[in-house]
C-alpha cells in the first residue's frame, strides 16, 4: 500500500485539539487543494466560510448542538453550496437563467462535499485532525443569517480543523463485500449483522469510553423520527426549489 492509501484509511475525527495554531499560508494551501477536487462542469458551486470571530464560533457551536469543539479547534470552515455565483456568472454572458432546479441543488451539494474532501486529506497529510460537522443544520436559518448567506446558498456542514490533543481508535467500516457489489444489487444482511458483532466489540473496547451498542442500533435515531424535517422548507427559502 503506498502512503496515501494509507493516509486515507486512518481517518479519525477529532474532537480535542491542541492551543496550536494553523498557519494562515497552510490553511491557504489546504483551500487550493480543496479547489483541485472534480466538480461538475466545473461549476465550482461551492463557498467556504472561515469563521474567525470567537463570538461567532461560539454561538455555531451551541446551534450546532452545543458541540464545544466548534470554537476551541484552532480554525472553523462552513462550506456552503453556492448556486449563486454560477447562476449569475452565466446571465451576465446572456444566458435566460432558470433558478430552483433539484439537479442544481445536488450538484452545488456534490461539489462542496468534493472539495471538503480535499481540504481533509491535504489537512492530515500535514498531521492535522478534523471533524465535520453536521450539526450546522439543526439551525440552518440562524446559521446562514449569521454568517449573511444570500439566496442560492445554503450552509452544507462545518469542519473542525487543528492539531489533534486524541488518538482516538480507527472506526471500522462495513466490510467491502457488502459496499461492492458486482452487476447487480444483492442482499448483505448477513454482512451486516456480522458488522453489527463487530461494532459492538468497538464500541466496548474503544479507547475514551464504551458503550453497549452497534452499527444498527446507532442508526435508530436517523431513521424512526422526520429528522431535520425543516431542511426541505429552508432549501425552498434559500431558492431550491426543487423543481
Amino acid at each position: 500500500m503506498n502512503s496515501t492509501i494509507e493516509l486515507l484509511k486512518s481517518h479519525r475525527s477529532i474532537r480535542k485539539f491542541t492551543d496550536q495554531k494553523i498557519p494562515h499560508e497552510l490553511l491557504i494551501e489546504l483551500i487550493r487543494a480543496g479547489q483541485a477536487a472534480a466538480t461538475s462542469n466545473h461549476v465550482q458551486a461551492y463557498t467556504v466560510i472561515h469563521v474567525k470571530d470567537p463570538a461567532n464560533r461560539e454561538k455555531i457551536a451551541e446551534l450546532a448542538g452545543g458541540q464545544s469543539y466548534v470554537a476551541t479547534a484552532s480554525d472553523f470552515l462552513v462550506f456552503c453550496a453556492d448556486m449563486k455565483r454560477p447562476t449569475e456568472a452565466a446571465e451576465r454572458s446572456g444566458a435566460n437563467v432558470v433558478r430552483g432546479m433539484t439537479e442544481q441543488l445536488v450538484v452545488a451539494s456534490v461539489d462542496a462535499a468534493l472539495m471538503a474532501q480535499n481540504v481533509v486529506i491535504a489537512a492530515e497529510s500535514e498531521g492535522l485532525g478534523i471533524c465535520y460537522i453536521g450539526g450546522i443544520r439543526n439551525n440552518p436559518q440562524a446559521i446562514s443569517d449569521l454568517l449573511h448567506l444570500p439566496e442560492h446558498v445554503y450552509p452544507v456542514f462545518g469542519l473542525c480543523l487543528g492539531y489533534p490533543a486524541a488518538d482516538p481508535d480507527v472506526k471500522p467500516r462495513l466490510p467491502v463485500e457488502a459496499i461492492l457489489k458486482e452487476d447487480y444489487y444483492t442482499d448483505d444482511s448477513e454482512l451486516v449483522a456480522a458488522f453489527d458483532d463487530a461494532m459492538q466489540s468497538y464500541y466496548g473496547e474503544r479507547r475514551g469510553g464504551n458503550k453497549d451498542s452497534n452499527w444498527s442500533k446507532n442508526l435508530s435515531p436517523l431513521f424512526s423520527s422526520k429528522l431535520r424535517a425543516h431542511m426541505r422548507e429552508f432549501l425552498t427559502k434559500r431558492g431550491f426549489e426543487m423543481k
